[in-house]
């Protein structure tokens, strides 16, 4: 059996009442008969008199496009009709036969699968979403750090997932270093380099936390903003050793698991730096 998010249903159920909204004014402007009265071989419904045929043009234009919208919730609801001699069919898709000799529908028959409809989707959104929040939450690689990802992607769909967190340990790096204009310098020593506290260098611009170094109220380190400084260098050292260096170094294959918790680790590393200031040496401004 299918199942549908709850956002999905809600928009299938949004889509049924407007069905049943313009359907609704579209009636007003229409005689109502059954198939008993119509002997199965009139339609249902035909214009009252004196219409402004052009208003009920325009009406009809609406319950297309609304039926157009809601037909796909009659299948996922299973509320079709099985009509004799002909089969299955979607009352609301068909709407319009009504007008037709030997009309297949009635308009009740219409305005009941339409409420049949909204029941039966009530029932499966209150379904979805208690699923929803009994599911234990997924973990999407592709929703990683852009540089993290597109570097890692074509490897993790072929399962070398070592050579994938290689690859993005990597990127990272060559990525900074493009910003930065820093290939005259290796990997470590450049991250050691530009997240260490201080001021920069010319040559050697640094990432780093915004805010006033002194402040030691900054929610962000409970010390103030130089320990963070610290921080940031460790994390990218301990990182560079344990992960980058051993992929790069070895042959030892890691796991999926393995490799998404490498990945998460470097993408929230690379979203912390992504909210870093780049600081340059006063004589570099202006260049």
């Amino acid at each position: 059996m299918a199942t549908y998010s709850a956002d999905y249903l809600k928009r299938l159920l949004a889509a049924v009442e407007w069905f049943e909204e313009v359907f609704g004014r579209w009636m007003e402007t229409q005689e109502e008969s059954d198939h008993v009265q119509s002997r199965g071989l009139f339609p249902t419904v035909w214009p009252k008199d004196r219409q402004d045929q052009a208003a009920v043009r325009m009406l009809e234009l609406d319950v297309a496009e609304a039926a157009g919208a809601a037909a796909r919730a009659v299948t996922v609801a299973g509320a079709q009709i099985a009509v004799a001699g002909i089969g299955v069919l979607d009352p609301i898709e068909n709407w319009s036969l009504m007008s037709a000799p030997k009309a297949l529908f009635t308009p009740q028959e219409v305005r009941t699968t339409a409420a049949k409809v909204r029941g039966r989707l009530s029932g499966m959104i209150d379904e979805a979403e208690a699923v929803s929040e009994s599911a234990v939450p997924g973990f999407a690689p592709s929703e990683l750090h852009t540089v993290i990802w597109t570097a890692a992607a074509a490897h993790w769909t072929t399962h070398q997932y070592r050579v994938a967190v290689r690859e993005a340990a990597e990127a990272l790096t060559v990525h900074w270093k493009g910003i930065l204009g820093r290939n005259d310098v290796d990997d470590t020593v450049f991250w050691q380099q530009t997240l260490s506290p201080g001021e920069p260098d010319s040559g050697k611009p640094k990432l780093a936390w915004p805010g006033d170094p002194t402040d030691k109220t900054n929610r962000s380190m409970r010390g103030g903003l130089e320990p963070l400084a610290q921080a940031l260098k460790n994390l990218a050292t301990g990182l560079n050793l344990t992960v980058r260096n051993v992929t790069t170094h070895t042959r030892d294959e890691l796991t999926e698991q393995e490799a998404m918790e490498r990945l998460a680790a470097y993408s929230y590393f690379a979203r912390l730096l992504d909210q870093c200031e780049i600081r340059r040496a006063e004589e570099d401004e202006g260049e």
